[in-house]
């Protein structure tokens, strides 16, 4: 009978470490999602939607913007999207914001990562902060706007890396269902996992900020499924600060309301730009 267990035992603590083996070497396909599509079909996709490419010096599309007229809006906001699809699959961002004071207020981009869309390149936590920081290094040269990022879920992993590697560039941060660790969030998926011993790509997004000051507007689904609201929440109460929360009592993860006529649109831009002394 102890020969049988022992052998039971082993056989178990085989197959966890093989389990462990796959769950390591595959992690970063269970984190990101990305769609991959040609940049032809991307460029068609944004014509439909009134958009343009948000290209960096070298031509390269880094990112999406809508196709503006007339004078330039008063400040720019980038914005860093969840872990799944494609930049454009965030284009609700654009009315949102910039219908608010008859488009002056807000310049809308948002950042494609590499790995995503039209885009080449690795997909990681080390690649997706690279690629954002020459982005924000390119619109602080472009012209002296004030610049804001926002991040939505996974992007709030690269909004608050940004702001905190930058505070100096960045002069508010917008969150909207985002998380304090992913390690913790993995470990609430998975209990069966030494998650926080596995996970490569980090993204503590409570120490990531730290070094920044400014201003930070968070916005928790009241009954996210996916990094939950008490993540979203342990964030907000970490920083230290000014800092104005909103919370959509019934919303999941996805059904945050994102119509144009939402109040929380106004409600967070007027927090951004409300106006403080140096």
């Amino acid at each position: 009978m102890k020969k049988r267990l022992l052998r039971t035992a082993r056989s178990l603590a085989l197959i966890y470490a093989l389990l462990l083996l796959l769950v390591s070497g595959a992690q970063r396909m269970l984190i990101y999602h990305p769609i991959q599509l040609s940049e032809a079909t991307m460029l068609a996709e944004a014509q439909t939607l009134g958009c343009e490419p948000w290209r960096d010096a070298g031509g390269a599309i880094i990112g999406w913007k809508s196709a503006r007229r007339g004078a330039p809006a008063a400040n720019r906001l980038v914005i860093f999207h969840g872990n799944a699809g494609y930049a454009l699959h965030r284009q609700h961002y654009f009315p949102g914001f910039e219908k608010l004071k008859r488009g002056g207020l807000w310049e809308v981009y948002i950042f494609e990562y590499p790995g995503y869309g039209a885009r080449p390149g690795k997909i990681s936590q080390q690649s997706f902060i690279a690629a954002g920081e020459s982005a924000l290094a390119a619109l602080a040269q472009a012209d002296a706007r004030p610049i804001f990022l926002a991040g939505e879920s996974l992007g709030s992993g690269l909004a608050t890396a940004l702001a905190g590697r930058h505070p100096e560039a960045v002069r508010g941060v917008f969150l909207l269902t985002p998380f304090a660790r992913l390690a913790e969030v993995g470990a609430r998926h998975f209990p069966f996992l030494p998650v926080k011993l596995l996970l490569r790509d980090r993204w503590e997004n409570v120490e990531a900020l730290h070094p920044y000051r400014g201003l930070l507007a968070v916005l928790i689904a009241g009954h996210d499924e996916v990094v939950t609201a008490e993540q979203g929440r342990a964030l907000y109460e970490s920083y230290a600060g000014p800092k104005r929360l909103w919370v959509e009592d019934k919303a999941t993860h996805n059904t945050v309301d994102f119509d144009p006529s939402a109040p929380w649109w106004g409600e967070v831009s007027d927090f951004l730009l409300e106006p403080r002394a140096e």
